[in-house]
């Protein structure tokens, strides 16, 4: 695939980024090489805020903006240290053919060496793509555990969004040695869209979205979507959500979950009293601590 694969970027010495830092300067950082722009929204309707510290998205509460500087800084001082950040998943002929996939790609959390890894796919309602609260914050947590972490930044719609996951699985299996990454045993994990996503591909593999057909995940991470389809082919499947999502009803979860657990499949859910909709990683509420009881479940599949 020609024109597509890791992203690498000489050293650039560049201040750190504040609260006060203007999220147009964050993109245009020359860190990035061109792919800041796809740190935010691409389609600007569906985001507000001038700067990092007052950043916010459609369906979302909760946003922290302490925790958006640190991720943007992560990214900026890997990216500028030389290490590969962003992952390029479509050639440039494929982008030609289609341009929206230009507004795709991979970026990467890096864990340990050799360590097993984790795509995450943010929501947004099939209408962008919210990795800033609803990946990035997770991806930047799981490195911390050792794991290698990739954030999808994928085409909305149900099929295309489908599309770039089976890419990112496909793309990771393929270049696996050359990022130093293991991909026996990964986990699919998402959010609300993102969610539906990660089930969909647990579900039917990368196969039904046009790609070469490879093992499926060991585990899904399914949270606050009210999906309700179980096929029978699930992985083991950890989910939660809160009583107050006004999106995805929690009792529509729960049954999923019992339902996929009579298949005689691993499955469990966590349901959190009072909290709304797209919670990410949930710190300073009742779902603090959320991921790290998802991540050993991923473990107790391996």
């Amino acid at each position: 695939m020609s024109g597509s694969g890791i992203q690498e970027v000489e050293t650039v010495e560049t201040a750190s980024f504040t609260r006060d830092t203007r999220i147009s300067d964050a993109i245009a950082d020359p860190a990035f090489g061109g792919w800041g722009r796809l740190i935010f929204p691409v389609d600007a309707g569906y985001w507000s805020g001038g700067t990092l510290g007052s950043f916010q998205m459609t369906w979302y509460n909760g946003i922290d903006a302490d925790m958006t500087v640190e991720v943007c800084n992560y990214l900026r001082n890997r990216a500028a240290s030389g290490e590969t950040v962003f992952v390029d998943i479509y050639s440039d002929e494929e982008k030609a053919a289609d341009p929206a996939k230009a507004d795709t790609g991979l970026l990467f959390f890096r864990g340990d060496e050799g360590a097993r890894t984790a795509i995450v796919s943010a929501g947004g309602g099939m209408a962008y793509v919210g990795a800033m609260h609803d990946s990035f914050p997770h991806c930047l947590e799981l490195s911390r555990r050792g794991y290698n972490a990739f954030a999808l930044i994928y085409r909305p719609g149900s099929r295309t969004a489908c599309e770039d996951l089976a890419r990112a699985i496909t793309y990771l299996h393929e270049h696996a040695g050359e990022l130093g990454i293991r991909m026996d045993g990964y986990s699919l994990w998402g959010g609300s869209a993102g969610a539906r996503m990660a089930a969909w591909l647990g579900a039917y593999g990368a196969e039904s979205f046009g790609e070469a057909a490879y093992p499926r995940p060991a585990a899904c991470i399914v949270n606050y979507t009210g999906l309700s389809e179980v096929t029978g082919k699930e992985p083991p499947t950890y989910s939660a959500v809160g009583t107050d999502d006004w999106i995805a009803d929690w009792r529509t979860m729960q049954s999923r979950i019992e339902r996929i657990r009579s298949n005689g499949t691993d499955a469990e859910i966590e349901v959190f009293d009072g909290l709304p909709h797209g919670f990410g990683l949930g710190a300073g509420t009742a779902a603090e601590g959320w991921l790290n009881r998802a991540a050993s479940f991923w473990e107790r599949q391996l």
